[in-house]
């Protein structure tokens, strides 16, 4: 049997996505400067090197705090690490937002440490359809989210594009093997996607504007639109 590729101790984790503005806006609240947070985090969360230049270079996206950065600048801000990411989309970032140890999603979803801590590292979800339910319940991913997780999206995406672009009933199945949804609610979802798009070539082409590149913008974001009309259709 193939082992998984190790995770390599020498390359420093990707660091999550950082909500810059809510950072701010968080800190203005309180009442406190870029001195005062830089002071919390390094007497609080023994992080020496933090000065009020590295708070405001956060702040104004210059640069990103690491894992233990974020955990201290949340602690400081009297927050939790969600709070101050943008919208999770891989493993390790979900894992971040719910302020889980690597070992206790590994534990929970059954798998061995090592091969957990391989699957974050080179963004690739491998485990059996059990263990994605448990991943989903513990993380409370969403279905676009357990999508995205899985490395299923790109997949999603193609479908999705060829079916705007012939006959939508052909990709039912195709996709309901991606998307566990009912029949009828994808068949509805897929039939307004198509009616979507092919309306806005013509609203394009009746203004005298550039169907061709009005229909690359609403593929290029099928699955967002995918998902929104999906919403729309269990509200």
């Amino acid at each position: 049997m193939r082992r998984p590729p190790q995770p390599n101790p020498s390359s420093p984790p990707p660091t999550p996505p950082f909500d810059a503005p809510v950072a701010r806006r968080l800190r203005t609240a309180l009442g406190m400067g870029p001195e005062h947070v830089a002071y919390g985090m390094r007497v609080s969360y023994g992080l020496p090197y933090v000065t009020p230049d590295l708070v405001i270079a956060w702040e104004r996206r210059i640069a990103a705090p690491s894992n233990p950065e974020l955990i201290g600048l949340a602690g400081v801000l009297w927050c939790s690490p969600g709070d101050l990411i943008g919208r999770p989309r891989t493993l390790r970032e979900h894992r971040l937002a719910r302020g889980f140890a690597p070992e206790d999603v590994a534990r929970a979803v059954g798998l061995e440490l090592l091969a957990y801590l391989s699957m974050e590292e080179h963004d690739e979800w491998r485990g059996t359809g059990r263990q994605s339910s448990a991943l989903a319940d513990l993380l409370d991913l969403s279905l676009p989210d357990l999508v995205t997780v899985t490395g299923h999206e790109p997949k999603l995406a193609e479908l999705l594009r060829d079916a705007m672009t012939s006959r939508w009933q052909s990709y039912v199945r195709p996709v309901a093997k991606i998307v566990p949804l009912g029949r009828r609610l994808l068949e509805d979802s897929l039939r307004k996607l198509h009616r979507q798009y092919q309306g806005q070539l013509a609203s394009t082409l009746g203004w005298g504007g550039n169907a061709g590149e009005a229909g690359q913008d609403f593929l290029d974001r099928v699955v967002d639109h995918f998902w929104t009309t999906v919403q729309d259709n269990t509200g």
